[in-house]
């Protein structure tokens, strides 16, 4: 299994870092498959799957019930599990406690957003809790409600050098990476190579340690905001719908279910049954 450690040291070989999210069981199993390095249950199944208008309603309660999905499903990824809205910002207690309770359901690590002073405390004591973190920079969506939108982040030198400050802060606290979502490439680019632990992009340009998106948008079933940063390899919603079409018009015209999708008596048990219902 990846460990955060082997993260790292990814970063150092010169190696690109890949990272999908997965909310399920056989999405989560196709991945690890595939030899994904990163597996994110993010609270992006607020939207994409919960149907939430925003991450800030997901509880832990729901993250629970998705890491384990996800822990069933990889064996080898490292598994991280997002802090949802409010499980860390009421206490360092809290936060242990909460992030604790995602590692003991089998998750490699926790990611938390944001880099304020509070948010460093919290992210020593997880680390000295023996709990890996990975931070979170840039467009921030838990803090979308202060943010007013999803605004690009670190859009000239004095924001590019705030955030830099802050990855630093995060990265002594202990974490062992840190996502940047929508920041300047060049900005991106400025943060990775000054930071000793990888950066992980999401709109972030190329130059990061790693890429992350979401599974929903890069195989096209989640038909709601699809931002530019998100390539769409495949287009699911079609395939879905088209197959759900096709069943529903099989089973009203009696096309379906046919012989070889159906169970058959024996011959001896058969004749009986005929026999029987002649008699009736």
């Amino acid at each position: 299994m990846i460990s955060s450690t082997k993260i790292i040291k990814l970063k150092h070989e010169g190696k690109k870092i890949s990272c999908l999210t997965a909310y399920d069981f056989s999405t989560a199993k196709f991945l690890d498959e595939e030899g994904i390095d990163i597996i994110l249950v993010g609270d992006s199944l607020g939207q994409v799957i919960l149907g939430y208008d925003s991450t800030t309603k997901v509880t832990m309660d729901d993250m629970k019930v998705f890491t384990k999905a996800v822990v069933n499903g990889a064996k080898n990824a490292l598994i991280v599990v997002d802090m949802p809205f409010l499980s860390y910002h009421t206490g360092i207690y809290d936060a242990v406690k909460n992030a604790g309770e995602l590692i003991r359901l089998g998750a490699g690590a926790v990611k938390i957003e944001g880099g304020s002073d509070y948010i460093i405390d919290v992210i020593k004591a997880l680390t000295e809790a023996g709990i890996p973190v990975m931070g979170h920079l840039g467009f921030t969506p838990q803090y979308i409600n202060v943010i007013g939108g999803h605004y690009v982040q670190g859009k000239n030198l004095e924001n590019t050098l705030k955030i830099l400050e802050q990855a630093k802060k995060i990265e002594n606290a202990g974490a062992f990476s840190i996502v940047l979502e929508m920041v300047p490439d060049i900005c991106a680019k400025y943060i990775t190579d000054n930071l000793y632990i990888p950066t992980i992009g999401i709109g972030a340009g190329k130059y990061t340690d790693g890429q992350i998106l979401v599974i929903n948008d890069i195989i096209g079933k989640f038909d709601g905001f699809s931002p530019k940063f998100a390539r769409k390899y495949a287009d699911a919603k079609t395939i879905i719908k088209e197959s759900i079409r096709q069943y529903i018009k099989d089973v009203r015209e009696e096309n379906f279910p046919d012989k070889n999708e159906s169970f058959q008596l024996n011959e001896e048990e058969e004749a009986k049954f005929e026999s029987y219902l002649q008699k009736k």
